[in-house]
């Protein structure tokens, strides 16, 4: 976000002596809902502007992954271009508005753009797994870390009001060994992708989604109030165990989650999550299972897995 900001701002500055207007960040939040989040650089944001006509060609834009000049009757021209992700999606559209618009701009406007895409294509072949497109195991400590510092000071604050609550979930697809046995490692492969695809369409954009090496991938959440969470899993679990996989059918997921504390280090973390995946696993799979819980419970130790499982 912090570089689509910084890309959004050198574009104004760009096109600026061109009587721009307007440069608008657009974060997709829902495509099919046609759900679009607005930033505006250097100027006040004019919600008349974000018309039915708009709000279609947004979506256009989004899902072709092209860019495209949006014309109005007796409005500046808007141009959009789409920012793409690792995973080839279109989550953000810088659009900019101009009643210049030339050649000349729209090739300076590429030109950046061009620049910036390859910048973040270093900075994803480094953080991401290069099969999913998802973050990497490497990228992880980093996020979590910055998460548990955030969380470490807003604890120290009595004033603050911040009352989000944060959660570390283990997803494990169930006999996936057998899928590479029976099936080839390429079809296995797919499995993964599509998995990863799955995670992209169900969780929020500001959830980051990892993948932690083979079939086991890790999501953090944060979730208002703590009803929300085994809601969102149970979601995830049921949309797995209904999609069909080319060539497989159908597969199932099995995962453990813990919820994030100031105090925690991510070590611990994953200890927890992983006894409650194991928990899962160790239980008929294809079902959610939570740490805190099941301590309470009395069907795990604290802070201790439940024997060995084949998790395959």
């Amino acid at each position: 976000m912090v570089l689509e900001h910084s890309l959004a701002q050198s574009l104004f500055d760009l096109i600026a002596p061109d009587n721009a207007s307007l440069v608008v960040i657009y974060r997709v939040i829902d495509i099919r809902k046609q759900l679009f989040s607005a930033e505006a650089i250097g100027s006040d944001f004019r919600q008349d502007t974000f018309s039915l006509e708009l709000k279609k060609a947004l979506t256009d834009c989004s899902k072709l992954g092209k860019h495209r000049i949006f014309e109005h009757d007796g409005e500046p021209r808007i141009g959009l271009y789409p920012l793409s992700n690792a995973a080839g999606q279109v989550p953000t559209i810088i659009a900019i508005e101009s009643f210049v618009y030339d050649d000349q701009l729209h090739k300076s406007i590429l030109m950046l753009l061009q620049i910036y895409q390859n910048f973040t294509k270093l900075i994803n072949d480094n953080e991401r797994d290069t099969l999913t497109g998802l973050l990497n195991r490497k990228t992880f400590e980093y996020k979590i870390n910055k998460i548990l510092e955030f969380k470490l000071d807003t604890s120290k604050r009595k004033d603050d009001n911040f009352n989000q609550i944060n959660y570390l979930a283990i997803f494990d697809i169930d006999h996936f060994k057998r899928v590479n046995d029976e099936f080839g490692h390429l079809i296995g492969d797919e499995v993964l992708l599509l998995f990863a695809q799955l995670m992209t369409q169900t969780f929020r954009s500001a959830d980051p989604l990892f993948r932690f090496g083979g079939e086991e991938f890790v999501v953090i959440f944060e979730c208002a109030s703590h009803t929300d969470i085994p809601n969102i899993l149970e979601r995830f679990r049921e949309k797995v165990s209904n999609f069909i996989f080319p060539q497989i059918g159908n597969v199932t997921v099995s995962a453990g989650y813990t919820e994030i504390s100031a105090e925690d280090a991510s070590t611990s973390l994953i200890d927890r999550a992983d006894a409650a995946l194991y928990f899962a696993k160790n239980n008929g799979r294809n079902q959610i299972s939570h740490y805190e819980q099941l301590v309470a419970q009395g069907a795990l130790n604290d802070n201790k897995k439940v024997g060995e499982v084949e998790l395959f």
